[in-house]
């Protein structure tokens, strides 16, 4: 088992991520200390499969399709804004500046 201090991972991840493909572990330090362990992915994992269990279990929620997000979007923006006619708002926002609040 390697050890590597994240400057040095950082420096040369390469490396250690093709020592990590050929069945190394590699346990990452910071000041001495040890904070992760690198070590290759088991191959019958899918990323896919972990995301789907979190959802079923109510851990996460599934992601919205894009339209549904840009739709979303649009219609916020459609949404007209206060009126302050006066001015009282960019008022108070620069009385609040000049006084370093």
């Amino acid at each position: 088992m390697k050890k590597a201090s994240i400057s040095t991972l950082k420096a040369h991840l390469s490396r250690y991520l093709d020592a990590v493909k050929s069945g190394e572990e590699i346990i990452v330090t910071d000041r001495g200390r040890p904070v992760a362990r690198l070590s290759a992915l088991d191959p019958g994992a899918e990323v896919g499969g972990r995301i789907a269990r979190l959802v079923r279990e109510g851990r996460v929620r599934a992601p919205v399709s894009e339209q549904a997000v840009s739709e979303g979007l649009a219609g916020r923006l459609a949404t007209p804004l206060a009126a302050d006619p006066d001015g009282v708002s960019l008022k108070a926002l620069l009385d609040e500046r000049s006084t370093g609040r």
